[in-house]
């Protein structure tokens, strides 16, 4: 594979009053390598409710293949998806939004949908959307093709 054109990756995901942490937390650690540390930080919601926030950062490359590993896992259907909407999932800043299924990644599966948000700083030189989207293209299309 060639050289993975992403700075880091964020994963960030809520624990909330109703959850279990320990179930929260191996959901994230679907995308994450076993050795990386998840932050935890407590905070509350409007009405008082308590809400914890995981999240990590990965920055070695390493890791962030990892991570893509995870990704990759995606059905057909969903990195096709997932490539089509490369245009509003790419901010002007090179960085790209996912959000995977918080339930999914519980069992160990990765689908798009809600619960668990990555943020990627794409490589891109020069640094502007259009080239950020054509490497992040490039990466999850050789992702399809394995």
């Amino acid at each position: 594979m060639p050289a993975v054109p992403l700075h880091y990756v964020d994963l960030r995901t809520f624990s909330y009053a109703t959850e279990d942490e320990d179930r929260v937390e191996s959901a994230l650690r679907t995308f994450l390598p076993a050795d990386v540390e998840i932050d935890r930080a407590e905070t509350e919601g409007h009405y008082g409710d308590p809400i914890v926030v995981l999240s990590a950062r990965v920055e070695r490359a390493d890791e962030v293949r990892a991570v893509l590993d995870a990704v990759e896992r995606l059905s057909d259907a969903e990195l096709e998806e997932l490539v089509g909407q490369l245009d509003e999932r790419v901010d002007e800043n090179t960085s790209l939004y996912v959000t995977f299924d918080k339930q999914a990644a519980y069992a160990g599966e990765v689908r798009l949908g809600d619960g668990i948000t990555l943020r990627s700083k794409i490589e891109a030189y020069p640094a502007k959307k259009e080239s950020a989207v054509e490497n992040v293209r490039d990466v999850l299309e050789d992702l399809e093709a394995e």
